[in-house]
């Protein structure tokens, strides 16, 4: 049996797909690409924007169409939050949600032995459930590893709909995150991404913490180097922001999510901080891990409803402000079934374009910039690729270096000169090795 999987979505989602995989792998069944033909299609959604939605639905027709005898699932995000509208999907034969994962594998046996023509098994979130595990010992990139830590959110956004899709905080255990840890180390992974739906609640629910659990990774033999997932900036407190400083494999790169720049945006957006608490917990980063290592890249949501020109431009000053070395950048679009998605949204689309075009430019000269400063250092980087001709590699605070170079490096920790830089990469050579 031959199955392939089309993922929409966050890091999150792509884990929970490869760990999918690796389940119908170890039952039997043959991972295929996209483009070869397969007994079972399986799409991951995403249900951030309506548009997710209609792309699950389209590349569930395709497949259908041209593979009318296959069995085809729709799970995740997107039949979890709005399951009645995921049910009536006819092209979809078995739909579940972003929970209790390991009954995809029996829904889809149920179909292809003909027991059920088809399986609706979307079972809702309820408080105190426990953390789902889906472990994961492959990984597309053979020296960077992802390890989901926590699933769900309690926040409760204006503009977002995932609590509905993913349900209450709900941590992993520790010592089996330990566990795969170890055995990551033991197949070769030297560095671990740590992700989750809402990190820094890890723990808040089974009386431990993000700032423990990266302590205790990092004494894993054979973990180097421990990378973050996305941080609200409200939960670093000064003593997480010490002991993480402590923490030599943890890299300096924080996603530290903002979505606006002016105070009045935040409120609407339901967002629990305010611009200034924001640069203060930049700055008290930059201060404890070293301004010259410290990057950070955020997300922006341009033209959320009400907002002026006045409040954008507050955006731009903030991004002037903290330096970002990168930004991902959204155009405000309404999600049925959330706050705003009601609110009175008179911005014309064309005013939103002409902002997020001044944003995007305005960021891309700041990278530049911040890039330039690295030309002539010498950086330790982790060579985990190749681009065209080129090796790729990843500096501790998670910028791309391009270089040439023997493909037996990949997997190797190599000092890199800096010799180029543009907006979104650096380019480099083998420093002489002393």
């Amino acid at each position: 049996m031959r199955v392939t999987f089309y993922t929409l979505g966050c890091k999150v989602n792509q884990n929970e797909t490869g760990a999918l995989a690796q389940l119908f792998e170890e039952n039997g069944y043959t991972v295929v690409s996209n483009e070869e033909p397969a007994d079972v299609y399986v799409v991951n959604s995403c249900t951030v924007t309506n548009f997710g939605d209609q792309k699950s639905r389209k590349w569930l027709r395709r497949a259908k169409r041209e593979n009318p005898g296959a069995v085809t699932v729709l799970t995740g995000c997107y039949p979890q939050a709005f399951p009645e509208e995921a049910a009536e999907i006819k092209e979809a034969d078995v739909v579940t949600g972003s929970g209790n994962r390991h009954a995809i594998l029996a829904d889809v046996t149920r179909v292809l032995n003909g027991e059920d023509e088809r399986v609706v098994d979307i079972r809702p979130h309820r408080k105190g459930e426990k953390f789902e595990e889906l472990p994961m010992d492959k990984f597309a990139e053979h020296t960077r590893a992802f390890v989901k830590v926590e699933d769900g959110c309690n926040r409760q956004c204006a503009y977002c709909v995932i609590p509905r899709a993913r349900g209450p905080v709900r941590s992993r255990d520790e010592e089996s995150i330990l566990e795969e840890l170890r055995r990551l180390a033991a197949a070769g992974y030297k560095e671990v991404v740590l992700t989750a739906i809402s990190l820094p609640s890890y723990g808040t629910d089974s009386g431990t913490s993000l700032v423990e659990l990266i302590e205790k990774a990092a004494e894993v033999e054979g973990i180097e180097r421990i990378r973050l997932g996305s941080l609200d900036p409200d939960m670093l407190h000064d003593e997480v922001i010490t002991r993480m400083a402590a923490v030599k494999k943890l890299c300096p790169q924080f996603h530290l999510s903002l979505q606006s720049g002016c105070d009045k945006t935040l409120r609407a957006m339901r967002r629990p901080y305010t611009t200034a608490q924001f640069a203060d917990i930049a700055a008290k980063l930059r201060a404890a891990f070293g301004a010259e290592n410290v990057s950070f890249t955020t997300d922006v949501i341009v033209g959320f409803p009400g907002e002026t020109e006045e409040e954008f431009e507050e955006t731009i000053s903030l991004i002037e402000r903290v330096h970002y070395d990168s930004l991902f950048t959204f155009i405000f679009s309404p999600r049925t079934g959330t706050p705003a998605a009601k609110m009175e949204d008179p911005t014309p689309k064309e005013e939103k374009n002409r902002r997020f075009d001044k944003l995007c430019a305005r960021q891309n000269a700041i990278s530049e910039e911040i890039h330039r400063g690295y030309v002539g250092k010498t950086l330790r980087c982790l060579v985990d690729g190749k681009d065209g001709d080129q090796l790729t590699a990843r500096t501790e605070g998670g910028r791309l270096v391009r270089f040439d170079g023997p493909e037996c490096l990949i997997g190797n920790y190599e000092n890199l000169r800096i010799t180029g830089a543009t907006t979104w990469s650096l380019t480099g050579e083998l420093a002489e090795r002393k």
